[in-house]
């Protein structure tokens, strides 16, 4: 009876270990990398330490195997995929590969989560090749934002900017001396980062809803509360060509900040 017991809690004891295997080879995806990443010794550092932290194996391909998962390569030309690292002056980008395998989609989301995050990131730093240089963070590309080109009539602006704004505002040399002290000249507000934002939206920024009516944006005014002051009434071309004519105006210079000690 003992020999057929432990006969039996051996039976039970591989059929657990049969399920545990067959569980654990379930668990992974399938890496299509660049050669290069492979031959540095890069890969055989980074993805046990993966694999360890999340019970998930990666097997190791060449990117156009069948059955790749993801994609980790040097980013295409055309663009595409999520910068990882760079090395060697090639920025590579992780890509998913098959999406079809629904089965596996947690997977691979939780590999990309790993790699794209401080902790892979910071793993790819940590290798040293044995030749050429270590890896670092990846690329940023420089994106050259295109200023905003207005078409109204800047010259017509210069004329509305001075009627309508240059009661209270300094508009340029021509009013110099008439602005109040208490509002930035335009000059000033060229220095402004959301410069743009401000005077196409000026009229509903205070103190100017008070007395500025734009024709078909604004309401009108309370007829229990009128204007204090003569109303500025202006058309939303009227308002462009304030904004062509400010975008030439050159931003004041400011000098540089006041050190304290």
């Amino acid at each position: 009876m003992r020999t057929e017991g432990f006969k039996r809690s051996l039976a039970i004891a591989a059929l657990i270990f049969c399920g545990a295997q067959a569980a654990a080879q379930e668990r992974q995806i399938t890496l299509g990398a660049a050669p290069e990443l492979a031959e540095s010794g890069l890969l055989k550092h980074m993805l046990p330490r993966f694999s360890l932290k999340n019970s998930i194996r990666v097997a190791v391909a060449l990117p156009d195997a069948e059955g790749v998962d993801m994609l980790l390569i040097a980013r295409p030309a055309e663009g595409g995929g999520k910068a990882a690292f760079s090395g060697g002056g090639t920025t590579y980008v992780l890509i998913e590969a098959d999406t079809s395998a629904a089965e596996r989609a947690e997977y691979r989301a939780k590999f990309a989560d790993w790699l794209l995050s401080d902790t892979g990131l910071n793993t790819v730093l940590a290798f040293q090749p044995a030749a050429g240089e270590a890896y670092t963070a990846p690329m940023v590309e420089a994106v050259v934002a295109e200023a905003t080109v207005f078409d109204g009539d800047a010259e017509e602006g210069a004329r509305l900017s001075l009627t309508l704004c240059g009661r209270c505002h300094v508009i340029g040399e021509i009013n110099r001396m008439d602005g109040l002290g208490s509002t930035p000249s335009f000059a000033v507000l060229r220095t402004f980062g959301d410069w743009e934002e401000r005077f196409m939206a000026f009229y509903a920024l205070k103190p100017h809803p008070a007395f500025t009516q734009v024709a078909d944006i604004t309401e009108p005014f309370d007829a229990t509360r009128p204007s204090p002051i003569a109303p500025v009434e202006m058309t939303l071309e009227d308002l462009d060509a304030i904004l062509a004519f400010v975008s030439a105006i050159a931003p004041a210079d400011l000098g540089a900040p006041i050190q304290h000690q």
